[in-house]
């Protein structure tokens, strides 16, 4: 057993505080974990933004402590302060385990502070103590290169974390889980099993209507982590309406996480550039068709995609508006992915059958 499940956990305090797409991927996965492992222990979630609303949907028992934008500036001191404050709560609740998931500076300077205090911190934390850190803020001494860059800044329990620095495509190993499995198996040591992303909800009931008599897609581009957007989506939206599909977008869906779920529910693929709506479709059992560009589609494990090209010169984050116009174009072309649309639905027609 994990040597973090080893005592008797009575009270335990996981921080996990990127994205509420991030909170799915690997949140989710290492709260369960926690669950199955410590079945006696009260379990406390400590994330950020829309994270919450994600973990009181997937785990309504689990207590959720929720920081607001607001409870985050961007002011960097603003944030130390805001942080310590948030540090002496936790120091009040008087849990028996507090294991920061998390590598991002201030959740890292929060577990170093409760380190200092005697907290009984696991996981990610600064490698200089607080004291340290809060002298060099008064000397003006402490560099920007520090604060940006978790080589720099992080230490950690977790005895394999240096090879979360490295490129994760080096190890032989392949994670079938993509980037979220290299991270809980490989530098974590934690989930050792297939990673629990299910959310349930019910189906969205216009959409699944709709479903009875024609396949659904969906086609969340409204956000990529490779630096633009898909260009062609409302000619592919056409191209399939036109081939009987029932399609929806983005602005289809109202702003917030349960509806985005319950339209991937009644769905039959989703397709997107690399982002998190990859774990959103994954939690609720709808196929992704992932637009790769210029990103790997190993880091999604996405069940379908399309091959890595470079970044396109004409809709890239490099294009030059003068130029642009006169350089191809290499994004996957509407009738392309129409094509491979089709043979999806062919291969898993056959899949069903076997």
């Amino acid at each position: 057993m994990n040597k973090l499940l080893e005592s008797k956990t009575e009270k335990v305090l996981l921080i996990r505080m990127l994205s509420s797409p991030d909170v799915c991927a690997i949140g989710l996965p290492v709260l369960r974990y926690f669950q199955k492992n410590n079945p006696q222990a009260e379990i406390h979630f400590l994330t950020f933004g829309d994270g919450a609303e994600l973990i009181k949907l997937a785990e309504p028992s689990v207590q959720v402590k929720h920081l607001t934008q607001q409870q985050w500036p961007d002011d960097f001191f603003l944030a130390m302060e805001s942080f310590l404050g948030l540090a002496e709560e936790i120091i009040g609740e008087g849990y028996s385990q507090i294991v920061n998931l998390d590598t991002t500076f201030m959740p890292c300077f929060l577990a170093r502070f409760l380190a200092d205090t005697a907290e009984p911190v696991s996981g990610n934390y600064l490698n200089m103590s607080v004291q340290q850190l809060l002298q060099q803020v008064q000397e003006k001494s402490l560099q920007a290169e520090y604060v940006n860059s978790p080589q720099a800044f992080m230490a950690s329990s977790f005895v394999n974390m240096h090879k979360w620095h490295g490129h994760w495509r080096q190890f032989d190993t392949k994670y079938q889980g993509g980037y979220p499995d290299f991270y809980l198996n490989k530098c974590c040591g934690l989930v050792d099993d297939k990673l629990d992303q299910t959310i349930i909800v019910s189906g969205d009931k216009r959409l699944a209507k709709k479903g009875k008599a024609n396949k659904v897609i969906g086609l969340c581009f409204g956000q990529s982590d490779d630096g633009y957007l898909y260009p062609y989506v409302s000619g592919l939206k056409k191209l399939l309406e036109q081939k009987g599909f029932v399609v929806w977008i983005d602005p289809d869906v109202k702003d917030d996480i349960r509806s985005l779920l319950k339209m991937l529910k009644s769905s039959d693929l989703m397709l997107c550039k690399p982002s998190g709506n990859r774990w959103y479709a994954q939690a609720v059992d709808c196929p992704a068709l992932l637009i790769s560009g210029a990103s790997e589609p190993t880091l999604l494990m996405p069940e379908f995609a399309t091959d890595t090209v470079m970044p396109c010169a004409q809709h890239g984050p490099y294009a030059q508006p003068i130029h642009s116009r006169a350089l191809p174009c290499n994004c996957d072309k509407p009738e392309n992915l129409l094509e491979s649309i089709e043979s999806i639905f062919v291969h898993l027609k056959e899949q069903n059958h076997a």
